[in-house]
């Protein structure tokens, strides 16, 4: 992985102020924590800062969702939201096409859950740890 951070609950927005402001495309964000820590809050504040308009809910039962978004600069790029609790192994994950999009300049890639997948991640993923 490339870095870590570990956030709480108050640091939500903080956080999600300063990774709008640094992603340029491509960028995979490991999200880890326990159930209620704040990840898929971390991900609505994220995906509101780059001017997604639909509502973002955990994708928990067809574990990825997509979403038009924006980047700082004002290029478009596709939000993939994963939640990958219900994973059952990587081959279940893959066969979504994640190899595919997850390293492309026109992509922001946030998986929940992340730790299940760990070995599989690219090594300039972002890990983030969430706390309660």
């Amino acid at each position: 992985m490339k870095s870590a951070f570990i956030a709480s609950l108050n640091e939500l927005d903080k956080l999600a102020d300063q990774l709008a402001k640094s992603l340029t495309g491509g960028e995979i964000l490991a999200l880890v924590g326990d159930l209620g820590a704040g990840k898929t809050t971390f991900t609505q504040k994220l995906a509101k800062r780059l001017k997604v308009t639909a509502r973002v809910s955990s994708p928990t039962f067809v574990l990825m969702n997509l979403f038009k978004a924006r980047l700082k600069n004002g290029r478009a790029v596709t939000l993939y939201h994963l939640d990958l609790y219900r994973a059952q192994n990587f081959k279940e994950v893959k066969a979504l096409g994640i190899t595919e999009f997850w390293e492309q300049k026109n992509s922001i890639t946030v998986i929940e859950w992340a730790d299940r997948i760990k070995k599989y991640l690219p090594k300039h993923a972002l890990l983030i740890k969430f706390k309660n």
